[in-house]
């Protein structure tokens, strides 16, 4: 059974990040297309992937990812409207004044949007906002347009599409933490401003033999807000070599992060991030000593860690289709 259909049982999506270029590969394609039930462009939506040349954007990564999304009947996870990394050098480099980065930013996300409402269901609009201290990162968008750049972004976004899901997306959120309470403050706010805010994203990119957080804790805390959550970024990556024990541990660290996310009824999604180890963001050697995060290997075999995957969702009491806070059931 495919690990989307199993997930489907819970009223659970079951998504990938996913390259374009990663589909010419026919192995990749196939478990692009039969195993999730989202697709997330893992960099084809970023700034300086849209409009690395000013006034030029470039459409077709995204474009691809979304058609393939269509063509298999997946909903289409928007990544990331708003971010302070991967922006083009002529927008980081080009001395603008504060109203100036406003207008651009304005146009930024109103030019994404509209180019793919109705297509994509959910938006990552704000990425990364939140310092380990709880306080909001001093990013361009933060000194140019101040904090409620976060407010403005939600607004305009959901103004282009008011269908779509609106999610601010985190990192190092995932226990109680000064980080994770500056998130949940932020959304506290946001809500009773009447700003549009509908989830949390959860990334967990974890290292092998870090101790998985109680993340069901932190996911009822925001549910409890009246919020969406959802598992948005999940690999676990280890150091060379690869063991039969590491694999096991690594297929134990998914099976966890699987079951944390069932025992709320408010999580509504678990992203990968990416599909196999040929195509992961930490090609081991290269930018990192780590390696081997995703649930298939270099040649795209399952590897302990999706039979891991496949059992927690098995395992599991079936919930029923459309019991999850905003999912739509997977269509056919």
């Amino acid at each position: 059974m495919t690990l989307r259909a199993l997930a489907a049982r819970h009223g659970l999506g079951f998504g990938a990040a996913l390259t374009d270029s990663g589909l010419t590969d026919p192995r990749y394609r196939a478990l692009a297309a039969t195993q999730f039930s989202s697709v997330t462009p893992e960099n084809a939506m970023k700034w300086d992937h849209v409009e690395r040349v000013r006034h030029t954007r470039t459409w077709d990564p995204a474009d691809a990812l979304a058609r393939f999304a269509a063509r298999h009947g997946q909903e289409l996870r928007g990544h990331p409207l708003v971010w302070h990394d991967q922006l083009p050098h002529w927008l980081t480099e080009g001395h603008f004044t504060p109203g100036e980065l406003a207008a651009l930013l304005r146009t930024h996300v109103t030019t994404l949007t509209r180019r793919y409402a109705g297509a994509v269901t959910a938006w990552d609009v704000v990425n990364e906002p939140v310092e380990e201290d709880g306080s909001l990162c001093r990013t361009l968008w933060h000194e140019a347009l101040g904090p409620d750049y976060i407010a403005q972004a939600l607004t305009w976004a959901h103004t282009v599409d008011p269908e779509a899901r609106l999610y601010l997306n985190e990192f190092g959120a995932l226990d109680e933490s000064p980080k994770t309470k500056g998130l949940h403050d932020l959304a506290a706010s946001l809500l009773d401003r009447g700003i549009p805010l509908h989830g949390i994203g959860f990334q967990c990119h974890l290292l092998l033999g870090q101790e998985v957080p109680a993340l069901a804790r932190t996911l009822n805390r925001f549910a409890e807000l009246g919020l969406e959550v959802a598992v948005t970024e999940l690999s676990v990556r280890m150091l060379p070599p690869v063991t039969p024990a590491k694999l096991a541990a690594q297929a134990a660290t998914y099976r966890a992060v699987v079951e944390e996310c069932l025992a709320v009824p408010a999580c509504t999604g678990l992203t990968v991030w990416g599909v196999g180890d040929a195509d992961s963001w930490v090609p081991q050697g290269s930018r990192s000593p780590y390696g081997t995060p995703t649930l298939y290997d270099g040649a795209y075999r399952p590897k302990p860690a999706r039979e891991a995957v496949a059992r927690a969702l098995a395992a599991a009491p079936d919930g029923g289709l459309g019991t999850r806070a905003g999912h739509t059931a997977e269509r056919r």
